[in-house]
């Protein structure tokens, strides 16, 4: 007989796209509303005991702001804006209670928040391992950012962020940074998202190495490129939001995303 949790678990599987036979890394066929689905799932996952997925959010909204503040002080303000944007390369890692929690909800368990914080991933040491190449990746794309804002203004300093962008947008070496540095950090944003997005599950869920992880993780998203752009586009909309707001919606926005995270590789393995 089905429990409640079965019953309801079959209801989120249909909607969020997954299948009782997976084929691995080659589905090709999930519809581009999928990802929609998965934020569905996430959301339910959220609402279960929310407490333990609040208070984890409330914690990365909190970091996030020490971090921030930490940057002012230091006066490193230049690399605010590559610092937020490279916060989406590492999140996964830091969302990896947030899995825990989907995972017990799945299996019928009671997700408690020391369950998510004493989170023991399958992969064991590999998940620092990947956190550590994540955490790589993100201080080099910070670098290439001040790199490309000597190759355009010299040794200029730093204007602040009050009048950086009338300098970017009212001239034309400004112009023309604005257009190879997006470009640039279009290119660590993509790799970023494709190594990190289900690595990180897969290190939780499977007894797997680093490197193989994130091998995967880019064949997924690679083989399902429709989708994956469509929650790439979601997640970025909803960390703008997160950023509009102060950071406050965070609290509610993390928890959201990670809890549909778990459900896209669930979908997409």
């Amino acid at each position: 007989m089905m429990t409640d949790v079965d019953k309801r678990y079959g209801l989120l599987n249909e909607v969020s796209g997954i299948e009782e036979t997976r084929n691995p890394q080659r589905q090709r066929h999930l519809p581009m509303g999928a990802a929609f689905g998965w934020v569905t799932a996430g959301w339910h996952d959220l609402m279960v005991r929310p407490g333990p997925s609040l208070v984890y959010g409330f914690a990365v909204f909190a970091v996030s702001l020490v971090f921030i503040w930490a940057m002012f002080i230091l006066e490193w303000d230049y690399i605010l804006f590559p610092a937020l944007a490279g916060f989406m390369i590492v999140a996964p890692v830091l969302a990896v209670g947030l899995y825990e929690k989907s995972r017990a909800i799945e299996n019928g368990e009671q997700p408690t928040l020391g369950a998510m914080l004493r989170v023991k991933p399958r992969a064991g040491a590999h998940m620092f391992f990947t956190g550590l190449l994540l955490c790589l990746l993100m201080l080099l794309w910070m670098r290439a950012a001040v790199l490309i804002y000597a190759l355009f203004f010299g040794i200029r300093p730093f204007p602040g962020l009050d009048h950086i962008i009338g300098v970017l947008l009212t001239s034309p070496m400004g112009l023309a940074m604005i257009i190879i540095g997006t470009l640039i950090g279009g290119l660590f944003a993509a790799f970023g998202f494709a190594i990190s997005v289900f690595s990180v599950p897969m290190l939780l869920d499977q007894q797997t190495d680093a490197l193989t992880a994130m091998a995967t993780s880019m064949a997924m998203v690679w083989n399902n490129l429709v989708p994956m752009l469509t929650w790439g586009a979601i997640v970025l909309a909803l960390f703008a939001v997160s950023v509009g707001t102060g950071l406050v919606a965070l609290i509610v926005v993390f928890p959201l995303l990670g809890h549909a995270t778990w459900h896209a590789y669930k979908a997409i393995r």
